[in-house]
């Protein structure tokens, strides 16, 4: 029973890296895109600068949920 348990404990644990490593791809993916985006015209406008911006936040929070052990719990 322990040993199952800790099967699915560790899987648990694994398929929330995978999530996060798929969100920071994405989040890179999408920095990227609005960079291009907002200098493929030779003009910066001030909405697209707002959107790169928000995105870059957003990335920058997602890097702060990495998922790890929580200390004290066991």
């Amino acid at each position: 029973m322990e040993s199952q348990n800790s099967e699915i404990d560790n899987f648990v644990a694994r398929m929330k890296e995978g999530i996060w490593l798929l969100g920071v791809m994405s989040w890179m993916f999408g920095i990227a895109d609005r960079s291009i985006a907002a200098l493929a015209d030779g003009m910066v406008m001030a909405i697209e600068l707002v959107q790169l911006f928000t995105a870059a936040l957003f990335f920058f929070c997602w890097l702060f949920l990495k998922p790890g052990k929580i200390l004290g719990l066991r």
